[in-house]
């Protein structure tokens, strides 16, 4: 049932089906044989009416007033108005101007009770409306948000972080279309969450947020934090866009435990065998003494083999299969981290609408914003709403009527992770304006 800000819970009565007839209690002679229906209780979502058009779903205070001067036993009449006791599905009104309350019964069948949404009263008893909204079901979403389900749909990931530097640093990217999402620590660090477009969501420009609730991702973030250090991120998702997760160290604490489900053709993109993420900490790892190289285990290119997305509908029956591509790593004259906006594909080329967040190199002058050209449409695949550090040049033809930002094929472009950003950062203060030759990659 859809819920909406301006509509109101009400119920829904109905009689289950008959169910089959038990056996006979005697064998011989008169016996009797039963059958039992069930009486369901579901919660429906009404429009709001006006003020005084319905005596259903009102609440305490009203049902209180319907009292008001009404004579008792003792022939006086009082004005009342809600007591709260300790059963939230009794009636109970304090006389106003009095130190006496009267019960006056159960509260209207309804009547919203407990903590938790979606708890009402029904014959005088409080009960909690199931995920499927019927009273009493008991069923509950899965991690998957799936009602009743056994997390069966989504898969699990689960990692730990230990910050290494004081200040800010990023611990996670977390990807667009996980669910239940949870992080915990336990130090005097905090807690930092980044958008899609790196835009603060808590603790940001070295302001600590209050704990509490805070629109993220289309979803909500419920925000926890405790006097004795203890600190908490959980949102149930699906997040509409990547988020980042990032630690302001003060000091070198035990661990940041971070764990959120993915459906699971996005689990394995991202964190499957074959998956660029998941070669990312070993491409990314650049070995000094081996500038070709972009792996600390060997001085051969790393062949990353890109998962076979389908394309748009609009390239139809010319659609190509995405084999494999093979970074290298070639010297460019560029280095920056970049969130893709848009894709297009035109002809046998890719162009990315690309916006630069950060810069490690640039030979040339680049704009916030940036039209990057692929002369392949699978080699570099990169996906809308994604983050990669990407190595780039500048493209000019002789007659200098064209001015091209360009990716080739070969050229170095992983999905951004903080390990990235690390050595991406290593590597700009050891390099310096050493010159080309005498730097890892080019960088």
């Amino acid at each position: 049932v859809p819920q909406s800000s301006s509509g109101s819970w009400s119920q829904l009565n109905e009689w289950g089906p008959w169910g089959v007839w038990s056996v006979c209690s005697r064998t011989c002679g008169g016996g009797a044989s039963v059958r039992v229906r069930t009486f369901k209780l579901k919660l429906i979502l009404i429009l709001q009416k006006p003020s005084g058009t319905t005596l259903f779903r009102r609440p305490p205070t009203l049902q209180c007033r319907a009292f008001n001067h009404r004579p008792l036993v003792s022939g006086s009449s009082f004005t009342w108005m809600p007591f709260h006791s300790g059963d939230p599905c009794e009636l109970s009104c304090l006389a106003e101007g009095h130190m006496f309350y009267l019960n006056f019964g159960k509260a209207l069948d309804g009547t919203s009770c407990g903590s938790e949404p979606g708890s009402v009263c029904v014959n005088g008893h409080c009960l909690k409306a199931g995920c499927d909204q019927i009273l009493g079901s008991g069923l509950t979403e899965d991690a998957c948000l799936i009602c009743g389900g056994l997390n069966r749909t989504c898969l699990h990931h689960q990692e730990m972080y230990r910050p290494t530097v004081l200040g800010y640093s990023e611990v996670a990217m977390i990807p667009a279309g996980a669910t239940h999402i949870r992080v915990t620590d336990n130090s005097r660090n905090y807690l930092v969450l980044q958008n899609g477009r790196s835009e603060f969501i808590i603790n940001g420009h070295w302001t600590i947020s209050r704990p509490g609730e805070y629109p993220a991702a289309g979803t909500k973030l419920q925000y926890r934090r405790s006097s004795d250090q203890w600190e908490s991120l959980e949102l149930s998702g699906p997040t509409r866009e990547d988020l980042h997760l990032l630690v302001l160290s003060t000091e070198s604490g035990p661990g940041i435990s971070f764990e959120y489900w993915l459906p699971p053709d996005q689990y394995f993109l991202l964190h499957g065998p074959k998956s660029p993420l998941h070669q990312a900490p070993h491409s990314a790892s650049v070995t000094m003494a081996t500038p070709a190289s972009v792996s600390t285990e060997t001085t051969k290119a790393i062949t990353a083999i890109r998962p076979q997305i389908p394309l748009p509908e609009t390239l139809s029956h010319s659609d190509p299969v995405c084999m494999m591509c093979t970074l290298t790593g070639l010297p460019s004259l560029a280095v920056v981290r970049a969130w893709v906006r848009s894709v297009l594909f035109l002809g046998s080329e890719s162009r990315y609408e690309i916006e630069i967040l950060e810069s490690y190199r640039n030979r040339f002058p680049l704009l916030h914003r940036e039209f990057l050209w692929a002369p392949d449409q699978c080699c570099p695949l990169l996906e809308r709403g994604k983050q990669y550090v990407l190595m780039l040049r500048r493209h000019v033809n002789h007659e200098n009527t064209l001015n091209r930002l360009l990716l080739e094929p070969r050229d170095y472009s992983v999905p951004y992770r903080p390990r990235e950003d690390r050595h991406m950062r290593e590597l700009q203060a050891s390099c310096g304006n050493r010159g080309d030759r005498q730097c890892p990659l080019a960088i």
